[in-house]
């Protein structure tokens, strides 16, 4: 039974989603604040989160530092925002925070509980390797143990992250279209946003790359999409 975190101020939809979660099988926490949510994840027992939930629009703190804070205490729990509006700014900034994916409030039962199917999905371990490990200009992807390493220093990666990594460098010099990576990495064959693979894209160069407005790594071609180099 996975168990989600569903942070919400507002009690009709909190109480609203919260029994449609347990009516598809989900043990679910709920907080109304940030700060509430935060202190659930550092009490004993917050470690069984699998996965949270997130409002942006929260009285105290926002969403957005919400999302920070989780990120600064695991790279490993998935974080699906909610926005009450497709406002391209919060959204961006949402997924620039370390949100792994969105949904538009009001937001039906099926879609909201497909999302979290697939974030649950990115966040077991990838499956078999097409490629095997390889020292990448000082980058090493170990495809077995899912870790990455670039001149010795290990760099944790989020799930997401991860998986776009992966998928990214299992075929050096191939070009991938954001419409592919939401499909394989995401597994969006709905409602697909392109946003969602650039954020991630920007995430990884953050991380990875020495200048991340010249990436060696993560190279976009414009017009069509993302490779993987050094080429």
């Amino acid at each position: 039974m996975p168990h989600v975190l569903l942070i919400e101020d507002d009690a009709s939809v909190r109480d609203g989603m919260e029994l449609v979660l347990r009516r598809h099988g989900y043990d679910v926490d709920t907080a109304a604040t940030g700060e509430e949510a935060l202190a659930l994840l550092d009490a004993p027992g917050g470690g069984q989160v699998e996965l949270a939930v997130l409002d942006l629009m929260l009285p105290g703190m926002n969403g957005f530092e919400v999302c920070r804070r989780i990120r600064a205490r695991t790279t490993t729990l998935p974080v699906i925002m909610l926005t009450a509006r497709g406002d391209d700014h919060d959204i961006v900034t949402g997924l620039e925070a370390g949100a792994d994916d969105y949904v538009v409030k009001p937001v039906t039962a099926p879609v909201l509980e497909a999302r979290i199917r697939a974030a649950l999905r990115r966040a077991e371990p990838a499956g078999p390797s097409r490629t095997g490990d390889g020292d990448l200009a000082g980058l090493v992807i170990d495809r077995a143990g899912l870790t990455v390493t670039k001149y010795g220093v290990t760099i944790p990666l989020p799930p997401t992250e991860l998986r776009l990594l992966l998928e990214l460098s299992a075929s050096p010099g191939r070009v991938f279209s954001r419409e592919q990576l939401l499909e394989s990495v995401w597994d969006h064959t709905f409602l697909g946003d392109s946003r969602l693979v650039d954020a991630a894209v920007g995430r990884l160069r953050a991380k990875l790359e020495d200048v991340p407005a010249r990436p060696r790594y993560v190279q976009t071609v414009r017009g069509f999409g993302y490779r993987f180099g050094p080429l």
